[in-house]
């Protein structure tokens, strides 16, 4: 199995952006909310951006794997994936924001989407 790794090693990711928010709420003791603060809207947007592509990379992951794909595709999605989140988390996070990372962690992203529904069309005929 290869997405279970791949799972693990963005959850440290996603784990890392949760601390960012946390932390920065509470050195500013802010609650819920992002209370108009720049700072920490940018931090949540970067974690929720994260959690909202991640779940359906890994189910598209899970499902080439459970069709049978070779290792090395498995690899190359998870490595899109992988790749393309943290680009995305860095370059959208620092300030002044990377839009180099930004752009081409989304399109990593979107690789590892269109590669994994790819597959799934060719295994399904195979």
């Amino acid at each position: 199995m290869i997405t279970p790794v791949f799972a693990a090693l963005l959850t440290l990711i996603y784990l890392a952006l949760s601390a960012r928010v946390i932390t920065y709420r509470r050195g500013n003791q802010l609650g819920l909310g992002d209370h108009g603060d720049a700072s920490l809207l940018k931090r949540m947007r970067a974690h929720a951006n994260f959690a909202e592509y991640v779940p359906l990379g890994l189910v598209m992951m899970l499902m080439v794997e459970l069709m049978g794909a070779p290792v090395w595709l498995l690899a190359i999605i998870g490595a899109l994936l992988l790749v393309g989140r943290a680009f995305h988390a860095y370059g959208f996070s620092a300030s002044p924001p990377i839009m180099r990372l930004r752009v081409n962690g989304m399109l990593m992203t979107f690789g590892s989407l269109l590669v994994s529904v790819g597959a799934i069309f060719v295994l399904s005929i195979l």
